[in-house]
């Protein structure tokens, strides 16, 4: 639901105040990546995917390096992605893991 929040970085900053030393994180949010939004782009779809008509839906969108910045900012380290759907480079969603400072 991370993509979802006007300010993602409130989430992670009362995770890290609500656990103790060494409190695990873990987190789910799709994937934007940049082979991702290229292939969006190439076939025609980024329109589509990103439409700024409906109401609700997602607010900010993360890859890997942004997600770390965000979670690492908060004192959380030794993270751990993995990523699932579609394939490689295109997937649909990722995991971090990470422990607490």
């Amino acid at each position: 639901m991370i993509e979802h929040l006007y300010r993602p970085a409130d989430l992670i900053a009362t995770a890290a105040a609500l656990l103790g030393p060494q409190g695990h994180l873990i987190l789910t949010t799709p994937y934007y990546g940049y082979l991702k939004n290229l292939a969006l782009a190439i076939t025609g779809r980024m329109d589509r995917h990103f439409c700024a008509l409906e109401d609700g839906g997602h607010i900010k969108f993360f890859n890997r390096k942004t997600l770390a910045t965000l979670v690492e900012a908060h004192d959380f380290r030794d993270l751990k992605f993995s990523y699932y759907g579609r394939v490689s480079g295109l997937w649909m969603n990722m995991i971090v893991h990470a422990r607490k400072g």
